[in-house]
């Protein structure tokens, strides 16, 4: 049952990654370069939702796998890093798949 958790995890952190990721570079540029914020607006709902679940995946995967606030605080604050869910997928597919 663990490794599920695991595994949600990590989808749901690359997925909210990607999301950051297309919010920060494509969204971004689209709004400033070509004049269309509402792009910005629809990919920053889909992204703000992505997020909270996100959080919430945190929390069911420290419940199931009683993860250290260490791995909690981590998995955190890489969601307001570019590439971080990346990083931290590498860390926890060494660390527990």
């Amino acid at each position: 049952m663990s490794g599920q958790a695991v595994q949600r995890f990590r989808i749901a952190g690359l997925v909210e990654g990607g999301s950051l990721l297309f919010l920060l570079f494509i969204a971004m540029p689209l709004k400033y370069f070509a004049g269309l914020p509402e792009v910005v607006t629809v990919v920053g709902s889909i992204h703000g939702f992505l997020f909270i679940t996100y959080l919430f995946v945190i929390a069911y995967t420290t419940i199931k796998i009683r993860w250290s606030m260490l791995w909690v605080l981590g998995a955190f604050i890489v969601a307001f890093i570019p590439f971080g869910n990346i990083w931290l997928d590498q860390r926890v597919k060494k660390t527990f798949v």
